[in-house]
């Protein structure tokens, strides 16, 4: 039996998770070192540099709408409505999530700004799958 799309994209954006989670513990701990990063991290932190900031920023944005792709994914899945512009949709959200991160971690701006509305369409051509609109 073949996955939807949707599951694939599903499976993809716990890898790019990861991805982000290594981007930003690599950031700090090149900040920080290595003995902060095995330490127990008690008590006040430092303000982080650029990179460090702008990759816990990222990951962060990142945990905002991988949520509601988890959540969408697994309606859609259970529903039996997979596909269509719901697997579209998770598509769209997922090649935008790939090119969002190192626009972040860069400091594009505007472009940044679209690429993340754009992964929010993705999200709502899922929920209008889901709902029976299309």
């Amino acid at each position: 039996m073949m996955l939807a799309t949707e599951m694939i994209v599903l499976s993809a954006s716990v890898v790019l998770l990861l991805i982000h989670i290594q981007i930003q513990g690599g950031a700090v701990t090149r900040e920080r070192g290595k003995a902060w990063n095995l330490s127990s991290r008690d008590g006040l932190q430092p303000p982080l540099g650029k990179t460090a900031a702008r990759a816990q920023r990222a990951l962060d944005n990142y945990k905002e709408t991988w949520p509601a792709l988890i959540a969408l994914t697994l309606a859609l899945e259970t529903t039996g409505r997979a596909g269509g512009i719901g697997a579209a949709g998770a598509v769209v959200w997922l090649v935008a999530r790939v090119i969002y991160l190192p626009l972040y971690l860069k400091g594009v701006e505007r472009w940044r700004t679209g690429v993340f509305v754009l992964s929010l369409a993705g999200i709502v051509a899922m929920l209008v799958r889901l709902i029976g609109l299309f």
